[in-house]
């Protein structure tokens, strides 16, 4: 989702998919670590720049239907947080016929040592076929709005983990809102985060066969590990 500033509520004391799109409720192949394809965002995309990669589908909904860690942003609010997660949860289809779902983005301050309190965020998106999303805000964030984009998605096996043990992983772009900046943040739908050869393995993607403009890529090197102390205040 696209990130805004928190309310505050008080806690009590995947690989790029490179082949055809899974259906829905299924887990989609692994493919190699070399086979990760990261699209350019639809805003970079123009006559005279490289086509958004044939080989990328977007993920079906349900894929997305689960808590995900935020381990890695660009965003500097999450400078000062820490357990960033982003629960998605599948809603109706609106009037029209078009699919949707529901975010909440929930996040504590790594600041004290305390008990700590969960600050939240809660929207609406509207999904396009090609992993795009259009977000409202909910409650007194109503009024505003945002675009945002999956790049990337997939799973891998865990380097060192038991047989069959996967993680997944997904990076999105989101459009700036009238309270943050463009942005970049990677997805890992593990707790404790990406593993280490996953999040390199996002890292040189981007390095070397995203072939995004120099704006994109410039603001890729702000992208940061964001801070992860479990457990998560429930």
């Amino acid at each position: 989702m696209a990130s805004t500033e928190p309310t505050s509520t008080s806690a009590p004391a995947t690989t790029p998919h490179a082949g055809p799109a899974a259906a829905p409720g299924s887990t989609p192949a692994t493919p190699a670590a070399a086979a990760i394809i990261l699209r350019t965002p639809s805003k970079y995309i123009t006559s005279s720049s490289p086509a958004a990669p044939s080989a990328f589908k977007a993920p079906p909904a349900e894929w997305l239907v689960r808590t995900w860690s935020v381990t890695h942003s660009t965003l500097s609010m999450w400078r000062s947080a820490q357990n960033v997660r982003i629960s998605y949860r599948l809603l109706p289809d609106d009037a029209s016929g078009r699919p949707r779902n529901e975010d909440r983005v929930e996040y504590e301050s790594n600041k004290g040592t305390g008990p700590k309190k969960i600050k939240s965020v809660e929207g609406t998106n509207l999904m396009g076929t090609d992993g795009t999303f259009d977000w409202r805000g909910k409650s007194w964030l109503f009024f505003v709005t945002s675009h945002w984009e999956i790049l990337g998605w997939g799973e891998r096996p865990v380097a060192g983990g038991a047989p069959g043990e996967v993680e997944r992983w997904v990076v999105t772009w989101f459009a700036p809102t009238l309270f943050t900046k463009e942005g970049i943040d990677f997805y890992s739908d593990r707790r404790e985060g990406l593993s280490a050869e996953t999040a390199a393995a996002l890292q040189t993607a981007i390095a070397t066969t995203a072939q995004w403009p120099a704006p994109l890529a410039t603001l890729a090197k702000d992208l940061l590990p964001v801070d992860i102390n479990l457990p998560w205040a429930e």
